[in-house]
């Protein structure tokens, strides 16, 4: 298995990149409408963010999930004991945010959203007609007017060399929502696990856009598209010195859509942040 960036503006896009999230869970995307002078704007205010001590003042509200969350609360992953070695910043429009970060991160937010709705109708249209029938409406209505949807400001702190034995940078997880929506890190490290158990590297070419699939589409489509299991190594022979960024959409439905006889996205959601322990 190997990823391939697929060229969002050849006639074959559409076909190629969801045959790539059905065989890996993952695509790859060059060539596409996000501009990277933003993404690289984001990084650069956000990386000052994370090293001031503002970042303080903005401490996440344990009800609505908005806001910092410091690395003594950062995620554990299902299976592990170890947390992640990361900090992170939740934005939803409606949420609490630096008033001078606040307008950058919600043209982002914008543009990638309406990119997310066009590469659900391209998984939708590439469905085959059984799981099709599966989805309770249209995949890119699902999101549409939805509150849930979230920005995730992601910030892997330099490595000192005396981390707890065993604690990586994100261990390996599978994502909750639909889909992620991911530009390439400034820094290497994102893997994805093969059918075999091996680790393959994810292209990280600045300009890249990496999608995956969450587990709420693997539930809507009767596990038709697999919610790929993925991990952020520590930089092996890189510079350990250096932070890394991260800035991922995680593409949530309202909550009364249905994803399947079991579940709606609001109750899926709930079972899995127990789970995390974030609530």
């Amino acid at each position: 298995m190997q990823l391939v960036a697929v060229d969002y503006q050849s006639e074959n896009a559409k076909r190629d990149f969801v045959e790539s999230l059905r065989k890996t869970g993952f695509g790859v995307l060059k060539n596409h409408p996000i501009q990277q002078s933003m993404v690289t704007d984001i990084y650069d205010t956000w990386q000052s963010f994370f090293d001031s001590e503002d970042k303080n003042n903005f401490v996440y509200n344990k009800g609505t999930q908005d806001g910092f969350f410091p690395q003594s609360v950062s995620e554990t992953a299902k299976g592990f004991t170890k947390k992640d070695i990361k900090e992170y910043y939740h934005f939803y429009p409606w949420g609490q945010c630096p008033e001078a970060l606040r307008p950058q991160l919600e043209q982002y937010y914008k543009e990638a959203n309406n990119l997310a709705q066009e590469l659900l109708s391209w998984i939708e249209e590439c469905s085959p007609e059984d799981v099709s029938k599966l989805y309770s409406q249209p995949l890119s209505d699902m999101i549409k007017d939805s509150d849930q949807t979230l920005l995730r400001v992601l910030h892997y702190p330099p490595l000192s060399g005396d981390e707890e034995v065993d604690a990586i940078r994100a261990a390996a997880h599978e994502d909750i929502n639909l889909i992620t929506i991911l530009p390439a890190a400034n820094e290497p490290g994102l893997q994805v696990q093969a059918t075999d158990g091996s680790w393959l590297e994810v292209p990280c070419d600045f300009g890249n856009l990496i999608v995956n699939i969450g587990d709420m589409l693997q539930e809507a489509s009767g596990h038709y598209f697999p919610s790929t299991t993925h991990r952020v190594v520590n930089p092996d022979n890189a510079d350990m010195t250096k932070s890394r960024i991260s800035l991922p959409l995680f593409l949530h439905p309202r909550p009364d859509v249905k994803l399947s006889e079991r579940h709606t996205a609001g109750s899926y959601l709930q079972e899995r942040l127990k789970e995390l322990g974030v609530i």
